[in-house]
């Protein structure tokens, strides 16, 4: 046994690159494997923006710190003991010189990530709308437990756990909370807000590309936090259209307040699913309180986190 552990660890040396040690390889792999574009891959004008001034944030940081690394070990390879040349001077008090580079190159960090901040914080006010010849959609978000509702007033259909936008469309969301405090993100679009009780937040974004990218909820509430995900379809106008009809005149239920008194009770949904219609005013009651959230589990349910809500 002894003799074919040593083989065995020979063939997984042999196959790692030289000079690097196979655990590190494995560690770097695993973590490659675990990477997905997120807001270094963005698909719309709002999360370019924020990649932009990420990365011209990493640089002005970048103007500060590899220098004073430089200087750390310059520091350290001059004084160190075999060097005669450099003089030990214990009665030095002040320089000017250090004095103007300590005081000055932190303030001009600051000047210009205060200038990137100011204006990066006015253009991209998620309250902002996006300029487009092309009318603005307005979607309707509720952050539940476990999951999230979308409702678009002007189409009066309604999903859960799902998000259906056209391609290129200003998207301009209002977003409010029925239990407790949770966050909105889609990473390749930008911009995570709250959503709160009682309040109502707003949100524009836009996707320039077709396809099916990633929602998350970034704050924890819960213990089907981790469920609270949704893929947001991203398709051209006219899919858009023959979406919103089909599922207009489609089996699905209405979406009136006995069905939402059912969505809202703890619960995570085992699958995506919509509404053919929406009660009138919905998302204005829920906002304002008016339609309290329940606190317990769905009803027949073993757990919160086994049984569906929704088996359709």
């Amino acid at each position: 046994m002894h003799r074919v552990k040593k083989i065995l660890n020979r063939r997984s040396l042999a196959c790692a690159p030289r000079g690097v040690p196979w655990a590190c390889v494995v560690a770097l792999s695993t973590l490659l494997s675990a990477c997905q574009p997120a807001v270094l891959d963005p698909i719309g004008p709002i999360g370019s923006a924020e990649k932009t001034i990420l990365i011209n944030s990493l640089a002005i940081m970048l103007a500060v710190v590899v220098p004073t690394i430089v200087a750390t070990l310059g520091m350290a390879w001059w004084f160190r003991a075999s060097n005669k040349r450099a003089h030990r001077r214990p009665e030095w008090a002040f320089s000017g010189r250090i004095e103007l580079v300590v005081w000055a190159v932190p303030l001009m960090v600051i000047l210009l990530l205060g200038g990137v901040t100011w204006i990066g914080a006015h253009q991209l006010d998620p309250a902002r709308p996006i300029e487009s010849e092309l009318p603005v959609l307005n979607i309707q978000v509720v952050s539940l437990d476990w999951k999230w509702l979308f409702i678009y007033p002007d189409q009066r259909v309604a999903t859960v756990n799902q998000l259906i936008v056209p391609v290129s469309v200003p998207l301009h969301f209002s977003l409010t909370s029925a239990s407790v405090m949770n966050t909105f993100f889609i990473p390749q679009l930008g911009s995570m807000i709250y959503t709160m009780n009682g309040m109502t937040t707003q949100l524009n974004l836009q996707a320039d590309q077709v396809g099916t990218v990633r929602g998350i909820s970034g704050h924890y509430s819960g213990e089907g936090f981790s469920d609270m995900h949704f893929p947001v379809h991203i398709v051209p106008p006219a899919a858009f259209a023959r979406w919103v009809d089909t599922t207009a005149r489609g089996t699905e239920p209405v979406l009136d307040d006995a069905h939402y008194a059912a969505l809202a009770k703890q619960g995570v949904p085992l699958a995506p699913s919509a509404y053919r219609s929406v009660a009138g005013g919905l998302y204005q009651r829920i906002a304002t309180q008016a339609m309290p959230p329940a606190s317990g589990p769905a009803p027949g349910a073993a757990g919160a986190m086994q049984q569906p809500l929704l088996a359709h």
